[in-house]
């Protein structure tokens, strides 16, 4: 039988700072409707979700130009899209990009 490899995960500022920043304009746009804690939910889902990356979320080749001229892979988990590289046994995940701001 095989062993899984386990990986590290280091989560760069920027791609937490993107996925931050989303939910807050979300929050912000849908006051009423969307509280601090859906927004927390959120958060916490799209993080939980890069964790994933190598164990149950698939390799893809980048479909943002940006994202190919640095090299790096995606995995795409729910409405999130994640760039990250691996060395040796560590996923660093570079950028995140929802689903709806997925253009150049």
């Amino acid at each position: 039988m095989m062993k899984r490899l386990s990986y590290k995960y280091i989560l760069k500022n920027d791609a937490l700072w993107k996925i931050e920043s989303f939910y807050l304009h979300v929050s912000l746009k849908y006051r009423h409707t969307y509280s601090f804690e859906d927004m927390e939910r959120n958060v916490r889902q799209a993080v939980f979700d890069a964790y994933q990356i190598e164990q149950s979320l698939l390799r893809r080749k980048p479909t943002v130009i940006r994202w190919q001229q640095e090299g790096w892979h995606m995995a795409n988990a729910g409405r999130w899209y994640y760039a990250y590289t691996i060395e040796d046994d560590t996923v660093t995940i570079h950028d995140a990009c929802h689903e709806q701001n997925m253009h150049e």
